[in-house]
């Protein structure tokens, strides 16, 4: 069975790329196929892999200013040539699930949200892109005609894997596909149980708009207690003009001083709606609880009164009064700790070479019943 990887783009590392990380442990000798590679940002990760990027790559100002680039990304994502392939296992929010395979190749789709700029956040997304007037209205054409591609693309899809339950129900309404779900990896063995925690809260990540850092920021200058923000981003000089002197921008860390922070916090803050949200499983893998948005992927990871508590309005208010009633002492660390194990690298390994040798063999019986 000879497999090979398709990815969306490498020109940011997120849970994305981690999961992508996984699929090239699994399969070593098998190729990535990705529309653009940035060596700058991702080099240390991926420079050992074979990255077979696509024409796009050569084109100047490509890498450095991808969305200019997004009309002709359904056509580059098509010129791949993947002929060679048994299985195509493809990491896709994006473009990489439009592929073009042979008739008897199987191809899975690793489906860590259908495309949030065409579908569910589509009008977010033109609100927030920093172009003038002129240029916001050409775009919704664009994004109509980029829309269709994909729902036909989604179509070219044998299998659907989904990161959590909201994505596969996003899944069957976008793309009217069914899906199962494998939760993406989380590395749960590389955080550990601090002896005390300290006297702070924690939140981090990318800093995007999507991610709410504002909100937790207004409600902690509200209520002056100490936080620690870690992480970059495009948001991150509007959020640091927000914030007051009781919260810290810690900026990008290194793993072992992620977990650190992680396992000293009385709580890790989690306002925002993720497909899955691995930084709130983290939290937990080092016996910490989550104060969570009752949305998204942390219905699915957190577990109300045990492992973290939830608010129930996405506001600066609601959660305010949650972090005021919170009550560290009621949660222990070994319980969340186990909890999070389920979540670890070797349960996702073994669902997603399960479900890709069982269709295998599937079909290999198939053919053999046919000669």
């Amino acid at each position: 069975m000879k497999v090979g990887l398709v990815h969306d783009h490498l020109i940011q590392e997120g849970g994305a790329e981690r999961v992508l990380e996984i699929f090239q442990e699994m399969w070593p000798q098998a190729p990535t196929y990705t529309l653009l590679y940035d060596k700058k940002k991702l080099g240390a990760i991926f420079d050992k892999r074979d990255i077979k990027t696509s024409w796009l790559q050569s084109l100047p100002g490509a890498l450095n200013h991808y969305q200019w680039f997004l009309p002709l990304m359904p056509s580059a994502t098509e010129s791949y040539d993947l002929t060679p392939y048994d299985v195509v296992l493809s990491s896709s929010s994006a473009m990489a699930k439009g592929i073009i395979t042979r008739s008897n190749t199987l191809h899975f789709c690793y489906c860590h949200t259908p495309t949030r700029y065409l579908w569910s956040d589509t009008h977010r997304y033109v609100d927030e892109l920093k172009y003038n007037r002129i240029i916001k209205r050409l775009i919704p054409p664009v994004l109509t005609r980029l829309r269709t591609w994909d729902q036909i693309a989604a179509q070219r899809v044998d299998y659907y894997i989904a990161n959590s339950k909201d994505v596969a129900d996003r899944i069957k309404k976008y793309y009217r596909r069914d899906s199962i779900v494998i939760h993406p990896p989380v590395t749960t063995s590389q955080f550990k149980i601090s002896p005390a925690p300290e006297n702070y809260f924690l939140t981090g990540g990318r800093l995007v708009t999507y991610k709410k850092f504002d909100l937790t920021i207004k409600a902690f200058n509200r209520l002056g207690i100490k936080l620690k923000i870690f992480g970059q981003g495009p948001e991150e000089t509007k959020l640091r003009a927000l914030a007051k002197s009781n919260i810290e921008f810690l900026g990008k860390v290194s793993q072992e001083q992620l977990a650190d922070l992680y396992s000293k916090a009385i709580a890790f803050i989690h306002p925002q709606i993720e497909d899955f949200g691995i930084t709130a499983v983290e939290s937990m893998a080092s016996g910490r609880p989550v104060i969570a948005f009752w949305g998204g992927g942390a219905r699915e990871t957190v577990v109300q009164n045990k492992t973290g508590v939830f608010f129930d309005e996405q506001s600066w208010e609601s959660l305010a009064d949650t972090v005021v009633r919170f009550k560290p002492e009621n949660f222990k660390s070994s319980d969340i700790k186990l909890y999070a194990e389920q979540f670890g690298v070797d349960r996702f390994k073994r669902e997603i070479k399960n479900t890709i040798d069982a269709e295998w063999q599937k079909l290999l019986s198939s053919q053999i019943k046919c000669l």
